[in-house]
């Protein structure tokens, strides 16, 4: 099995077995709407695999970073049909990754206090659009306010499907809301929602559940991150891990979801392939969030069977035409990592491709 050959993903056959990760890239303004710069973005990398988009909050309590695109509004999704109809027109495939905050959100974005399982501040800073200030300690969420949450995801895929896209990717990973809850160190909740591993796993499962039943299970995915140390969702305790994320794969298994994209320093260690085992359906891979995935990487993880396809994020940003340069052998553009999260097109749209 090489990462140049064909591979059925839930209702999508994709050429390759690339995707290109979510990467929060900020060009989206105030508004949240994506606009021309965004949809030459993503059309120039329609080679790859699958696109997933960056993290797209669902409401703007919601958001967590300057200039996120959203998919909470009319014009919201009107912009993103341009995206992916530049994605289509070149052949490609994309789908939607929806990601709300939590505590990550702050009230300088979202002009309301964060919520999260509990109320446990993130140590460190976060920029807003005024400068960098302290995470602020968020509003532990209300277990009847739960439903309403995951209401929200369940609009948000909804209006991602109505917007084009191939699919959507329910965020739990890297920090964000639903990874909160998974996450012992910031999940110390006493009701139905915290305490053990399947409780702490229940809000990932009732969502997922919910948004595979609006827009088709074969349309849905879930990311993961396990043992993820960012925005301080702790998972200390490999055991407890362990059977968190276990939980998880268990209470989604039934659903006959597209599949699980899984970010881990370890793909092929024991937590990763025992989740995939438990899962039961198909596996992408990321090599971890500090790593960058190499053309051996990818290798390794297909070839050695670990994984059914290989999430790449840096390569990807700065290499529009990566499928070729990887198959072809041919030297790769460095990213500009002072233009990761900066406005215009510099270290966005200008990246070159290869010339004959």
């Amino acid at each position: 099995m090489s990462i140049f050959t064909p591979i059925t993903l839930g209702d999508l056959e994709l050429p390759n077995r690339l995707v290109m990760a979510p990467l929060t890239r900020s060009r989206s303004g105030r508004d949240g709407v994506p606009g021309d710069i965004v949809v030459e973005y993503y059309r120039q990398r329609a080679s790859m695999g699958m696109l997933t988009t960056e993290g797209i909050y669902p409401s703007f309590s919601g958001q967590g970073f300057v200039r996120q695109p959203g998919l909470a509004t009319k014009e919201q999704v009107e912009a993103w049909r341009k995206v992916t109809d530049a994605v289509h027109a070149e052949g490609g495939r994309i789908i939607a990754q929806i990601m709300h905050a939590g505590r990550v959100a702050n009230s300088g974005i979202t002009g309301q206090q964060a919520v999260a399982p509990s109320a446990i501040a993130i140590n460190g800073q976060t920029r807003t659009y005024e400068g960098k200030i302290p995470y602020e300690v968020p509003r532990a969420l209300e277990t009847e306010e739960l439903p309403g949450i995951i209401e929200e995801f369940v609009l948000s895929a909804a209006n991602a499907i109505e917007a084009g896209f191939d699919g959507v990717e329910i965020h739990g990973a890297n920090g964000y809301l639903l990874h909160q809850f998974l996450s012992s160190s910031a999940n110390t909740r006493t009701d139905g929602y915290g305490g053990t591993p399947e409780n702490r796993a229940r809000l990932t499962v009732e969502t997922v559940t919910a948004v595979a039943r609006e827009i088709g299970a074969n349309k849905t995915w879930l990311r993961i991150s396990p043992e993820n140390t960012i925005e301080d969702a702790l998972d200390s305790d490999h055991g407890d891990a362990l059977a968190t994320y276990l939980a998880v794969a268990a209470g989604i298994a039934p659903l006959g979801l597209a599949g699980l994209s899984i970010l881990h320093t370890d793909p092929s260690g024991t937590l990763v392939q025992q989740v995939r085992t438990r899962f039961g359906g198909r596996i992408i891979l990321n090599t971890g969030f500090n790593a960058v995935t190499s053309l051996q990487d990818a290798l390794d993880l297909t070839e050695g069977g670990w994984a059914d396809a290989v999430v790449v994020g840096r390569p990807a940003l700065a290499n529009p035409d990566l499928v070729r340069r990887w198959q072809e052998g041919l030297p790769l553009n460095e990213p500009d990592h002072s233009t990761f999260y900066t406005e215009g097109s510099k270290g966005y749209t200008d990246y070159s491709t290869w010339q004959n």
